[in-house]
């Protein structure tokens, strides 16, 4: 895709929010495959763990050429440090690819209403159209008052122009219920609300009006003007092969609202063993964790959510890639992820 010198207007834009591990990426992924053979559109990705492991995922199911561009806005809220990261990484997403349409994913732990009022403002406000906003919610964690007491969460809910209650076949009796009373219990006014299980998100949800054209921050909520102080900022830092410590990986971590991150990106030639990994995953307590990672068997995309581990093969090579969020970090995770490092590691003078 070559850059052009023609202006960019209007490109429809939609923000898919969601708190973590209800399945954002699941959903792009889902959406990706929808999307018409004649149009390119770009994904904007932003994540709270420093290492970036969901734009890595995409990239290795849906390629440039598949008409798919993806970006990357790793270590935080993307609207930190007066939305710099974010403008940077949009911009040049926007000159490379002009695309048919943009998705931007925010952090699950990022402030949906202060990505918005970046979105409509400055060249974005003319280069962008905001058509729906989606916020995906898993309807289980409504019984649990870390969620329904935490502002992102309820914020996610409110910006909303459709609630997803995604993940709908783990649902009890009584949860898709609960949701609907929520949601009428908030001040959402008239959000659409649908049931969905797995991302399976008909694209035509993505078509519409949504409520946030012109959406100024001290006119909602107020409280922008100390929230870059809450975020680490970003690394930009390209890590590659040559630029990664002797030890052949790099640790990076992450802390914001009662959350943390720790995060491992490994050379392209250290190669783990699938079957060990799986163990580590399978008996990992944590929030969230999620991995594109190069085994014996090839490329293995883990993600583990709500207590249950999906993994996926995946095409390509490169760096592994692996990040843990949870309430603290284990000290003992880093040397159970090199124990389970392919023996002939320590033939190349790699850690085991």
């Amino acid at each position: 895709m070559v850059a052009s010198a023609n202006p960019i207007h209007t490109v429809p834009t939609n923000i898919i929010t969601g708190f973590l591990g209800v399945g954002k990426t699941t959903t792009i992924l889902h959406l990706l495959k929808s999307k018409p053979s004649s149009e390119r559109w770009a994904v904007l990705v932003n994540e709270f763990g420093e290492i970036g492991v969901d734009g890595g995922l995409m990239q290795a199911q849906h390629g440039e050429a598949q008409g798919v561009m993806v970006r990357e806005v790793p270590g935080g809220c993307m609207c930190c440090a007066a939305g710099l990261p974010m403008q940077v990484a949009l911009n040049q997403l926007l000159q490379t690819a002009r695309p048919d349409r943009l998705l931007i994913e925010p952090t699950g732990l990022g402030h949906p209403k202060e990505v918005l009022q970046v979105l409509n403002s400055g060249f974005f406000h003319d280069a962008l159209q905001i058509e729906r906003v989606i916020t995906l919610v898993d309807a289980r964690q409504l019984a649990d008052s870390r969620y329904t007491e935490n502002e992102i969460f309820n914020q996610q809910i409110e910006v909303a122009d459709v609630i997803v209650g995604n993940k709908m076949a783990l649902y009890g009796p009584d949860d898709q219920a609960a949701l609907q009373n929520y949601i009428r219990s908030t001040s959402v006014p008239a959000a659409k609300t649908v049931f969905t299980r797995n991302g399976e998100l008909n694209a035509s949800l993505l078509t519409g009006t949504s409520r946030w054209p012109g959406l100024t921050i001290d006119q909602t909520t107020g409280q922008n003007a100390d929230h870059a102080s809450h975020h680490q900022h970003p690394d930009t830092e390209q890590l590659t092969d040559t630029s990664l410590p002797a030890c052949g990986y790099v640790t990076k971590i992450n802390h914001t609202e009662g959350y943390h991150s720790i995060g491992w990106r490994f050379k392209h030639n250290m190669i783990f063993s699938s079957n060990q990994l799986h163990s580590f995953f399978t008996k990992l307590d944590a929030e969230r964790a999620k991995a594109v990672v190069n085994t014996e068997k090839g490329v293995v995309g883990f993600n583990l959510a709500g207590g249950v581990l999906t993994e996926i093969m995946l095409f390509g090579t490169g760096q592994s890639c692996i990040e843990i969020i949870g309430a603290s970090v284990d000290s003992t995770w880093e040397d159970q992820l090199l124990a389970c490092l392919m023996p002939d590691c320590e033939t190349a003078g790699l850690p085991r």
